[in-house]
């Protein structure tokens, strides 16, 4: 029993149980939304773009502004964090309202979109890297580190999910609306451009707020998975919530403590730990013969008003 728990006992870990709990309930909750408008793909090439945002934030202030006077490489650590987050949650933003308009105004698809936008923003930071060579703890960023976890890390984790359970239950109605029918919300005097902007605005904050936890190339699975899972276990929109936000939270806890068992990758570890329990999931789903959002047979257009209809209640 004393093993069990004696990860406990050292304050990195509890910190970073902590923040991977925070980390994983946030993202059961954003991902909820990003899986119901078929935005899936979107939360991986954020990841990536909001990566560029916090290498370009850093070279901009500290090699054009400053002229490298206030530090010389890129971490999480003293002032250079707040500028780190502030560049990587306002790249991230702006990325995702390019994609929104472009999706808007039918340039080209969405996933052409995302594709070209946040590939370019990925790589763009890649090159200040190589450029600067002032890049630290890049595999870290890249897959998740435990140990990286400060309190400055809390506070933010704690910040960003109080703000995103606030701007949801506020919004609730706009964005279920806007979720299920996109194309009539706006006739129904739902402000679709605006939910869209605060929408990308929480999700660009979740993505940033979690990078260290999770890391850049695993954060999507865990926005996508837990909902999933919610998703067959019920056909409540309010309980998909609820399930989402604890199964991402469980995931964030159980990865963590696998990761510290294993010496593995925190990120690898949470994804690997929510795929587990997905796995599992699904056979439980197939063995009850359960059907989220209505059965199996459903699949014309009275069926899937039935199980938007279910969703709603």
């Amino acid at each position: 029993m004393d093993t069990v728990f004696a990860p406990f006992g050292y304050e990195f870990f509890v910190n970073g149980v902590i923040a991977a709990t925070m980390a994983g309930g946030l993202c059961g909750l954003v991902g909820v939304y990003v899986v119901l408008r078929h935005m899936a793909y979107i939360g991986h090439g954020l990841a990536h773009s909001v990566f560029g945002g916090a290498v370009i934030s850093h070279f901009v202030v500290f090699n054009v502004i400053f002229a490298g006077a206030v530090g010389g490489s890129i971490g999480y650590d003293g002032p250079r964090e707040s500028y780190l987050f502030l560049g990587a949650i306002i790249w991230g933003f702006l990325s995702a309202l390019l994609i929104t308009l472009i999706t808007r105004m039918r340039i080209i698809g969405a996933d052409a979109a995302i594709g070209i936008i946040t590939t370019a923003s990925f790589a763009l930071g890649i090159a200040l890297i190589s450029y600067t060579r002032s890049f630290r703890d890049f595999e870290a960023q890249l897959f998740g580190n435990i140990l990286g976890v400060t309190y400055g890390d809390l506070v933010t984790l704690f910040a960003v999910t109080v703000v995103t359970s606030v701007v949801f239950l506020v919004g609730y109605k706009q964005f279920l609306f806007s979720a299920f029918e996109p194309e009539v919300a706006g006739f129904y005097g739902v402000p679709t451009w605006l939910t869209d902007t605060i929408f990308s605005l929480v999700l660009a904050a979740t993505i940033v707020a979690s990078l260290d936890v999770l890391g850049v190339t695993m954060i999507a699975a865990a926005i996508v998975i837990p909902p999933i899972i919610a998703r067959l276990l019920t056909n409540r929109f309010r309980t998909m919530m609820i399930l989402s936000t604890v199964t991402g939270a469980f995931c964030g806890f159980g990865g963590v403590y696998v990761s510290w068992v294993l010496d593995i990758s925190t990120g690898a570890s949470v994804v690997i730990f929510s795929s587990a329990l997905f796995v599992l999931t699904l056979i439980f789903n197939n063995v009850k013969g359960f059907r989220a959002f209505g059965s199996g047979a459903r699949t014309n257009r009275t069926g899937n008003s039935r199980g938007q209809a279910a969703v709603f209640d």
